[in-house]
């Protein structure tokens, strides 16, 4: 009885084995981790985004080269996973306060063209040039945030006029530019730029961020890059799903935190995205 036992218990073993061997040299449990730790980078890359205001290209697009894919088509696919993040996001804030119709207009009308622009010159441009000097300015607005402790915490109307509406369209298009060729940080020059040119508050101005550029301004970069590289679809369920799940309950947690902590998230995140930027 006890070796009619045993047996049962080698011959389970064995068929455990067989199957696990067999699963992994078809690529099916392989797969399943790299699901896995999509999702978990997705959420997490894009959960301090939206709190912050940007930068889940910090964690994600590293993540997505690392795991093998070459530069454009990572680009390419994390542009289209960060269209979700936009969406998640969107739910929650739109909840709270719906967003300044001409205003979000204005950014749409400048920001988009930069975008399309953006992604069709990034083949032509030598990668780690560009890198270093997108890591420098942004670097810089965390700076420039921590020396002025009273910037964004609370609104106040200004450029509104002819000359600071021009001005201020210009820029966006530059940093439309910056979003359609190097993703990572791009969000964040739009979120200090709507705090320092046109006064809004740290929280209103993530909101704007998230929404426009996480879903118009990524979609755009998406669709742009799509035609131009490859995107890996089959990578896409995870991270999507990350990035609504995180765009969702960092916004919720931007809502909640106030403007205060929302700046200091704003700080930390810029100085990390500029740093990876620099090292590379």
């Amino acid at each position: 009885m006890w070796r009619l036992s045993r047996c049962r218990t080698l011959y389970s073993k064995l068929v455990i084995f067989l199957i696990v061997t067999f699963l992994c040299k078809s690529g099916v449990v392989v797969n399943v981790l790299d699901q896995i730790t999509l999702f978990m980078v997705s959420l997490v890359a894009n959960l301090f985004s939206a709190f912050s205001g940007g930068g889940a290209g910090l964690i994600q697009l590293p993540v997505l080269i690392f795991m093998g894919l070459p530069f454009a088509i990572a680009l390419a696919t994390h542009k289209v996973a960060s269209v979700a993040l936009g969406i998640g996001a969107t739910v929650r804030h739109l909840r709270e306060q719906p967003l300044e119709r001409r205003l979000a207009l204005y950014i749409l009308s400048f920001g988009l063209p930069g975008v399309i622009i953006g992604a069709n010159i990034i083949l032509d441009v030598p990668e780690r040039a560009a890198e270093v000097a997108l890591g420098i300015l942004t670097a810089g607005l965390g700076v420039y945030s921590w020396l002025n402790p009273g910037l964004g915490q609370q609104p106040h109307a200004a450029h509104r006029d002819r000359n600071g509406q021009i001005i201020g369209g210009l820029v966006l298009f530059a940093i439309g530019a910056l979003n359609g060729s190097l993703t990572s940080g791009t969000g964040l020059f739009v979120t200090l730029w709507l705090v320092r040119w046109y006064g809004l508050e740290y929280r209103r101005a993530i909101a704007y961020t998230l929404i426009l550029v996480g879903v118009f301004w990524n979609a755009t970069g998406a669709v742009t890059l799509g035609l131009l590289a490859e995107i890996r679809w089959s990578w896409l369920p995870a991270l999507l799903l990350g990035s609504l799940l995180g765009g969702y309950l960092g916004a919720h947690l931007a809502i909640k935190s106030g403007n205060r902590w929302i700046k200091r998230a704003f700080e930390v995140v810029t100085l990390l995205v500029g740093a990876k930027l620099i090292l590379g």
